[in-house]
């Protein structure tokens, strides 16, 4: 028996969303379809309390659809989990606990050793703090260091401050020196805790079950081996960091004095990852377990398609699936069958704000001294039990978690610069935030790269940058940096850098100029004290602080800045001179060919002038008519 088919198009609207919307659309498509069946639309009859329901139910639908999608947007969310998780995949972290920040003034005696006028500290005894130290305040709270206090190593950006401590009442002669450094510490109880593990599974997770935890210090298994917190599962690599010695590299042992420590990058493949869940508790998440595997076995090798070596690829008729490349097996092991012991740091919140000279005690430390030289047991001893802290400015930044305004708004900013460097201000930024101890870098430039130098630390990339980096001695400066600060920079980079963009890293170029002044002195004046105002006011408009990489010098703020001197009547004559040979740098330069309507231009090479020495470089003399 056939059967005849109608096909009966309903013109439905989908432009109302709320409850009367949708009830006046009900209304109108049941005129238009249903005209006999259909007929009474009045409040208190069944079709319309049908209507209405149907009417309710899309208006309750419509809602929570809208919510939803509001919730995944983190400018509209409103959830804490929602805003939690949304940060976290932005790669942001919410601060269960904020800790307080301190600068610590550490000190030790250093014996004195030498006669007459070799006399000097004895640098075999400067012991090395490790990162880690604790201290703790009046209150009780307590604080760790988050940089290793190395006495034997002194820069610009980490100077060591000697004074002379003792001396014999009879001689005169200095018996100890005290050593002072500054460091940073940050608030925080180290705290341990215990999870067994059972058998084997992909990504497992566990929750420390405690309040305010700033951050995990620590994660060793019962076989003793260690597990290293990653921003990601897929990041197999982490800085690692070395004593700059002969037994570790013995090509950058010459640089040691200017870089006491090597920047390495390390594999990890027993790796974690923390996440803040809503109830603002840390949660520990561990890999897939499959990292044992070579990349190979997942990840095909494009270098290897086509070849004949033994497992390589040489089926070229067949199609591969372009996925097939980016499956990896480097998201690091997963614990099973063990006991891991974390090590946690507590925070304290508002307590922890303390005020000057509130942390003077030494609860712990991990000091070493130089194996390679022989101590006197005594005289170490002395050593190692007058480490002292103190802290000359008040601890501040202390607080609970953040509120949600604040994670979203902090995400936002996060998300918008990832760590990646993209503009010449991110490496420029980037390389100045490299720590110290692996080399000072005070002025960093950047440009295309034109041509390549074997004789400087560059790769052959047609993509390459050329990063121009200059440092300060211990007088503060400028000086080329040796090989081992630009290998520990470009290890640094490394992590950060875009994978299609190489980075050569060269020496800046030091322009040592001086400005000479003739000015007429106003009646009453001291001519002299006039002068030295003068030129102490050159050396801080420019201190070496203040100039950059081609930076241009203007003759109007000379002048400018020499008639707004008390007792200055007229500024006669200002002119800048290139000084070059002996004590000065052996870059010449032609100032006057530079110097376009009073404007003295850089030169193309990238280049930083320098007053080397304001007391001597800056003359200036007071004419009379």
């Amino acid at each position: 028996m056939a059967y005849k088919t109608t096909n009966n198009v309903r013109d439905i609207r989908y432009t109302h969303k709320d409850f009367s919307g949708f009830k006046n659309n009900l209304v109108e498509f049941a005129k238009t379809y249903f005209p006999s069946t259909v007929k009474d639309f009045s409040e208190s009859s069944p079709s319309t309390m049908f209507i209405e329901m149907a009417a309710y139910v899309g208006d309750v639908l419509s809602y929570y659809t809208d919510y939803a999608m509001k919730e995944t947007m983190l400018l509209k969310a409103s959830e804490k989990k929602n805003i939690y998780s949304i940060a976290q995949a932005f790669g942001y972290k919410p601060k269960v606990a904020s800790p307080a920040t301190v600068k610590l003034d550490v000190q030790c005696l250093v014996p004195a050793i030498g006669t007459g006028d070799n006399i000097k500290p004895d640098f075999d005894y400067t012991p090395v703090i490790s990162k880690g130290m604790t201290v703790s305040s009046a209150n009780g709270t307590k604080y760790h260091t988050n940089e290793v206090v190395n006495f034997g190593f002194s820069s610009s950006a980490d100077p060591t401050n000697i004074a002379v401590y003792s001396s014999n009442t009879s001689t005169g002669r200095p018996e100890f020196y005290v050593f002072t450094k500054h460091v940073n510490a940050l608030s925080g109880d180290r705290r341990i805790t215990t999870i067994s593990v059972g058998a084997a599974q992909e990504y497992p997770s566990f929750i420390i079950n405690a309040d305010r935890v700033q951050s995990i210090e620590s994660i060793t298994d019962s076989d003793g081996n260690s597990w290293t917190e990653v921003p990601f599962l897929a990041q197999s690599t982490v800085f690692d960091e070395s004593v700059n010695d002969i037994a570790n590299d013995p090509t950058r042992a010459a640089g040691v004095k200017d870089s006491p420590y090597i920047l390495r990058l390390k594999t990890v493949k027993r790796r974690f990852i923390t996440r803040v869940t809503p109830d603002d508790r840390i949660q520990l998440r561990f890999g897939s377990g499959v990292s044992a595997n070579q990349d190979e076995t997942i990840v095909p090798n494009p270098e290897n398609v086509g070849s004949n070596l033994p497992g390589g690829v040489n089926n070229l008729d067949q199609s591969f699936d372009p996925s097939n490349f980016l499956y990896t097996g480097t998201y690091g092991q997963a614990p099973a069958n063990t006991t891991l012991t974390v090590t946690y740091v507590g925070g304290y919140g508002l307590t922890a704000n303390v005020p000057t000279n509130a942390i003077n005690t030494v609860v712990s430390k991990d000091v070493v001294f130089d194996r390679t030289k022989t101590l006197i047991s005594g005289t170490r001893t002395t050593v190692l039990n007058s480490i002292a802290v103190t802290n000359p400015e008040p601890a501040t930044g202390g607080g609970t978690a953040e509120d949600l305004e604040s994670v979203r708004q902090n995400a936002l900013g996060f998300y918008s610069t990832q760590n990646r460097m993209v503009t010449r201000e991110d490496y420029v930024i980037r390389a100045l935030s490299m720590p110290s101890r692996f080399g000072t870098i005070q002025k960093a430039f950047v440009a295309s790269d034109e041509q390549m130098s074997s004789a400087e630390v560059s790769v052959s990339n047609p993509l390459a940058v050329n990063m121009y980096i200059l440092g300060y001695n211990s007088n503060r400066q400028l000086t080329t940096l040796p090989t081992a600060a630009k290998e520990n920079l470009r290890t640094y980079l490394s992590q950060y850098r875009m994978i299609t963009d190489a980075i050569n890293i060269k020496d800046g170029y030091i322009v040592n100029i001086g400005i000479d002044f003739e000015i007429t002195v106003l009646p009453g004046h001291n001519s002299n004290a006039v002068l030295l105002r003068c030129i102490d006011s050159l050396s801080e408009k420019y201190n070496i602080d203040n100039l950059s990489f081609s930076s241009a010098l203007y003759m109007k703020d000379i002048y400018l800045c020499i008639a707004n001197i008390e007792g200055v009547q007229s500024v006669t004559d200002v002119s800048i001179t290139n000084l070059v040979g002996g004590d000065y740098s052996e870059h010449r330069y032609n100032i006057e060919d530079a110097t376009y309507k009073d404007v003295i231009y850089p030169s193309l090479d990238p280049s930083v002038f320098e007053i080397k020495f304001p007391t001597r470089d800056i003359k200036g003399k007071v004419t009379t008519y």
